[in-house]
């Protein structure tokens, strides 16, 4: 991917977290968005203290501060080192490992406690799934945890300029906040 578009891609993320820009719906609407990230974090923390933690498809390191806060130890992958140095930036902890791989042909080495990502499945290929979650499966140890958030098939998860296409579609477009148009893979695993 280049520079340009890895740019693009860690904006559109961080603002759609974060309810800024297009996807700014107001206040009630982002309200609702942002009570569900409170039960999501209060589940989170539920887990306790963590010793081992791996977090898949780190991105800029908004789970990734969370995960700190019940962990030890974490170990955090993405397949772009911009965005890796983005959240080593931001975290800025020595308990964070990063490593930059390709989560399709990554195979786990190491069993964690907990298995986290985020807004990372719908991301996956049908294809490709079982072979991920297999992937998954390995790197948890014997009576660990895996912890997935995404997102809703909901037109208020998205853009206002954004119309969601059928759910069953493979390939979607998605506009970028420079109006520029891609075809992304993206699966809605309900």
């Amino acid at each position: 991917m280049t520079d340009s578009i890895i740019r693009e891609q860690i904006a559109y993320y961080d603002e759609w977290f974060h309810r800024l820009g297009r996807y700014d719906r107001g206040e009630e609407i982002n309200g609702l968005w942002f009570n569900e990230v409170a039960v999501v974090k209060k589940a989170l923390y539920q887990l306790g203290t963590v010793e081992n933690i791996l977090e898949l498809a780190c991105g800029t390191g908004i789970w990734t501060q969370e995960l700190l806060k019940i962990g030890k130890k974490i170990t955090a992958l993405d397949a772009s080192q911009e965005v890796i140095e983005i959240n080593r930036a931001k975290v800025g902890d020595a308990n964070v490992y990063y490593r930059q791989v390709d989560l399709f042909s990554w195979e786990p080495d190491v069993e964690y406690d907990l298995v986290f990502f985020s807004f990372w499945l719908s991301h996956v290929p049908p294809k490709l799934l079982d072979s991920f979650l297999e992937k998954v499966y390995r790197s948890v140890r014997a009576g660990g945890q895996v912890f997935i958030i995404d997102s809703r098939f909901d037109p208020i998860s998205t853009a206002k300029d954004h119309v969601l296409e059928n759910d069953s579609n493979i390939q979607i477009t998605r506009k970028l906040n420079d109006c520029n148009v891609n075809n992304i893979v993206a699966t809605n695993n309900r």
